[in-house]
């Protein structure tokens, strides 16, 4: 790929892609910069939040990233961390700084809408594992994310909200379910954003909106939402996890070690170190084309290929080799969740969300075969065998590096056009829903864009997130540092 469809082109960027370190403007800077200036005093934690929601003022009624007033008790947060401040206690890792969250976990004193007009009124009065573990780092929230209802499609739109809009390009897909996540990093709403991901969820926006997004190992971060009335579902307990979006590597780590920290609400939950032995070291890399599998856009592949040569510039030893079965894993699981979705319950779930999600799942699961309770648990086994077979191949192999999706972002609301449209998305996110299937660590690494935003997959065994995010530095130094951008044509789109 040539140097002008990189992140190194700052053609198409406006004023706000420029470097510009300003105490004035600390939206611009990201988390690591700006818990160094905020634990230095250099910047007191007030100012850091009214930048932040200034920039919000700015952008949102554009792209609908945002969908609450956060204002006070963002500045209150702010307020408090400044008197915490000028005691002279010490200061935990995220004093001060600005932090996004997602409608689809409890955070005190805020509604957990997931989406959906019932639970506009379902106001949590305890926070979820990742938002207390965020709160308890010093994170100051500044807005909570949209996402679809239920966080059940890859759009994000709903009929509470809205629709929110990618900030590069108004008529394509902002990604989903954590795509207010993505667009609010993308322009400076926070350095850092968090996100879940089932199948998808973080790394898809992530790519579509031109900024890391990490899936952590399954289990690593605890969760729970107490405003739930129910256990979730089998297949969320085995796939989903909390994750993070933002505009740099060092702050995705920054952002996981403070969520990653014990919760006893979380059975699941895995006390494993982010840092293990030979991470930093250059590794063998299986880089998958998918050609012979997937209809794969031409940008998505030159992205792909230049990944793999900064890699190996980097020391790294990349060969294009196929891990087991990918296409099978990416298949059983969306079966899987398609014959969750099916249930009773889920069913009744559904009923509460908008026509834009029944109509998304109801062309969805056409192509997921429907499963008697023993194939359910004979999938379920086949899932293991699996997951002993990648395994073995993160043996040979200690990294895969493949595209987030294997197309360019999709139209607006193409899950709803029809059958063959909601298909073609299912095998073009199968990069996604294949690594979700067996629970390994993924971080999407904004590598180019032509002319869209392309994200490139890193993926790793089963807790080696570190391995993970040690490549995606090493990219990061030929990506070079991610800007926020203004929101590209969005004012004219919505006059």
């Amino acid at each position: 790929m040539s140097k002008d469809a990189s992140w190194h082109s700052d053609s198409a960027r406006t004023d706000s892609s420029h470097t510009d370190s300003s105490p004035s403007e600390p939206w611009r800077w990201d988390a690591v910069t700006l818990a160094g200036r905020l634990a230095r005093r250099e910047l007191s934690a007030r100012e850091a939040a009214q930048s932040c929601l200034d920039r919000l003022d700015a952008v949102n009624p554009q792209i609908n990233a945002v969908v609450d007033d956060p204002r006070c008790s963002a500045l209150a947060a702010a307020d408090q961390a400044d008197a915490r401040a000028a005691t002279g206690a010490a200061l935990p890792p995220l004093h001060g700084v600005p932090v996004t969250t997602k409608i689809n976990v409890d955070q005190i004193g805020a509604a957990t809408t997931n989406g959906v007009s019932a639970f506009t009124g379902l106001i949590a009065d305890s926070d979820s594992p990742p938002i207390a573990n965020l709160r308890k780092a010093g994170a100051v929230f500044v807005g909570r994310t949209n996402a679809p209802p239920f966080s059940l499609r890859w759009f994000t739109d709903n009929e509470p909200h809205g629709l929110t809009l990618n900030p590069w390009d108004p008529t394509r897909n902002v990604g989903g379910s954590s795509g207010g996540a993505a667009a609010a990093v993308a322009t400076g709403v926070g350095p850092i954003a968090h996100g879940n991901d089932l199948a998808g969820s973080a790394r898809l926006p992530a790519s579509a909106c031109g900024v890391y997004g990490l899936r952590p190992t399954t289990g690593r971060v605890p969760a729970f939402n107490p405003t739930g009335k129910a256990e979730r579902s089998l297949c969320l307990q085995l796939g989903a996890t909390q994750g993070l979006l933002a505009r740099s590597v060092r702050d995705i780590r920054l952002g996981l070690s403070a969520m990653s920290a014990r919760d006893p609400r979380d059975p699941w939950w895995v006390p494993a170190p982010l840092d293990m032995d030979g991470d930093r070291d250059t590794q063998r890399v299986a880089l998958y084309t998918g050609e012979s599998d997937y209809d794969v856009d031409p940008a998505v592949s030159a992205a792909l290929r230049q990944a793999g040569d900064w890699l190996s510039d980097a020391g790294y030893s990349v060969e294009e080799a196929e891990p087991p079965r990918f296409v099978e894993a990416a298949d059983l699981w969306m079966t899987l969740l398609g014959n969750e979705i099916r249930s009773p319950a889920m069913q009744a779930a559904l009923a509460l969300g908008d026509d834009g999600l029944r109509r998304s799942q109801d062309l969805t699961i056409q192509w997921a075969p429907a499963l008697s309770a023993d194939e359910m648990l004979a999938g379920l086994a086949t899932r293991t065998t699996l997951q002993r077979a990648w395994t073995l191949f993160f043996e040979r192999y200690p990294l895969l590096l493949v595209p987030t999706s294997w197309r360019l972002p999709f139209p607006v609301a193409h899950d709803v056009a029809g059958p063959e449209e909601a298909r073609e998305i299912l095998r073009a996110h199968s990069p996604c829903s294949a690594t979700a299937m067996l629970g390994v660590p993924a971080i999407s690494v904004p590598v180019a864009r032509a002319p869209l935003p392309i994200g490139i997959q890193l993926v790793g065994a089963r807790f080696r997130d570190g391995l993970c995010l040690a490549a995606a530095a090493a990219l990061e130094e030929r990506i070079g540092a991610i800007r926020p951008i203004d929101p590209v044509g969005l004012s004219k789109t919505l006059v």
